[in-house]
């Protein structure tokens, strides 16, 4: 889809590039040409898959705890030293579990935000201090989820990334007077290792809720990789503030509270 040097020069860092979506984002920017530094928390999956990935180009790893400051700071020092420059940040890690709203706990609730939205804000400020404010220049991409119609039994994260879709536009307002782009990609269900972490009712749910989807199946995560190499690359020069759906029309269609019916069918509600 993308020349081999599309990102040739290019400095890119993808957090939670350890695996699923972000192991086919970073993949993708090394193919066509980038240098490509990931992070997650934890360093041994982290460093098997900078291995993985480093046949596709140059990949360093560093563990990362988005939720702290200094970790995050260490990591821009570190890029800086290997590369000396970041063009592309890609905000992809985060977390999140099935829950009815009224079974979560302060605790629950805190950990999701502090996350998916505050660590999302904490990475996008070290980066654009760091960085994309001195060289005038960046590109930032956000990946969040399906928020169009709320996000039954999931509202600690339906409420997180609702939190980052409008950091989004607010920074592509605020960071446009230094030339930095700002977007998000909002994936419907995508088949990856990520729904392996479900309970197995919701991962059944996922099987009928196909149905439901106006393509008749789930996305791949390489067709969320094609969607970030779109938007984080000079074919994409003039769109900022946006989100992106990447879902097949889902956020169009289906039943919402599918999931909390499944929720409620093995919680006893």
């Amino acid at each position: 889809m993308f020349g081999k040097d599309l990102y040739k020069d290019k400095v890119a860092f993808v957090t939670g590039g350890r695996s699923g979506i972000g192991y086919a984002i970073a993949k993708l920017l090394l193919q066509t040409g980038a240098k490509v530094m990931i992070s997650s928390r934890k360093e041994e999956l982290l460093a098997k898959a900078a291995a993985e990935l480093s046949e596709f180009g140059v990949c360093e790893y560093m563990p990362c705890d988005i939720r702290e400051t200094e970790q995050i700071q260490a990591v821009a020092a570190r890029i800086k030293e290997k590369f000396g420059r970041l063009d592309v940040l890609v905000n992809n890690a985060g977390g999140q579990f099935p829950t009815l709203a009224r079974a979560l706990t302060d605790k629950g609730w805190s950990a999701v935000i502090n996350n998916n939205l505050n660590g999302t804000f904490y990475v996008t400020r070290e980066m654009g201090n760091a960085f994309f404010i001195p060289q005038k220049s960046g590109t930032i991409v956000n990946i969040i989820a399906d928020i169009h119609r709320g996000f039954p039994g999931m509202i600690h994260t339906g409420a997180a990334r609702a939190g980052v879709e409008n950091m989004t536009k607010t920074l592509a307002l605020e960071w446009s007077q230094y030339n930095i782009r700002v977007n998000a990609i909002a994936p419907g269900t995508i088949e990856s290792s990520g729904l392996k972490t479900y309970p197995k009712p919701v991962q059944d749910m996922f099987v009928d809720g196909m149905k439901e989807v106006p393509m008749q199946r789930y996305g791949t995560v390489e067709e969320i990789a094609n969607a970030v190499g779109f938007m984080a690359s000079p074919l994409a020069s003039y769109i900022s503030g946006v989100t992106l759906y990447v879902d097949g029309a889902g956020h169009l269609n289906g039943d919402k509270f599918m999931f909390t019916k499944v929720i409620e069918s093995f919680t006893k509600g």
